[in-house]
């Protein structure tokens, strides 16, 4: 995984779709509430007209979408930040009788990458957040899950970067023995969310 975070979305039977979130030309949410608006010409969709657009509508109509980020400072990406704002806020309705304007459940899943160690990252409170996003995606769409990939590599060459504080060797081993175990379960997931 790069330094962008990603989108896929699938059928029962193939990935249909992949992008990059960083390199959508789009906008977060503005709170203009045209998603809310009875009878309104953007009720249950995003009002907002950008590239974006296409894309959730799309996802509207799949059956299971993934949502992976590394981690920046304890979090998501900024760009991935502004596009769940996107994504998630047109569905919740504010009646009591109906929760969303969504017809389906859609299936969902968050891989996320990191070069923190696991017992750091739950030492800086991680945890709250992968369950926090988790929590969100179910919802709105309905079962999630999710995967984290910890201590990943960042560099091919350690030594072109002020990064003495990581044991190159150590990172390049990891990522020859754990990251395709990584890949291998990232694949499981992939198939799981869509049967």
């Amino acid at each position: 995984m790069d330094l962008t975070s990603y989108c896929f979305k699938m059928s029962c039977k193939q990935v249909q779709s992949f992008f990059h979130v960083g390199r959508v030309r789009f906008i977060g949410c503005m709170s203009c509430f045209a998603c809310k608006l009875k009878g309104g010409e953007s009720f249950g969709r995003c009002a907002v007209n950008d590239d974006l657009a296409p894309i959730l509508e799309e996802i509207k109509s799949t059956d299971a979408f993934i949502l992976g980020s590394p981690i920046y400072f304890g979090d998501v990406t900024g760009e991935m930040r502004s596009f769940l704002e996107r994504l998630l806020f047109p569905n919740p309705i504010y009646e009591p009788d109906v929760l969303s304007s969504l017809p389906k459940n859609i299936r969902t899943a968050w891989i996320y990458a990191m070069n923190e160690t696991e017992e750091l990252a739950r030492k800086m409170g991680y945890e709250r957040m992968f369950k926090n996003n988790e929590a969100l995606l179910k919802w709105i769409f309905g079962p999630c899950e999710s995967l984290m990939c910890y201590d990943t590599l960042q560099f091919d060459d350690y030594s072109k970067y002020a990064a003495k504080r990581f044991d190159a060797e150590a990172k390049r081993r990891r990522h020859e023995e754990v990251f395709p175990k990584d890949c291998e379960r990232a694949f499981e997931l992939g198939v799981r969310i869509v049967k």
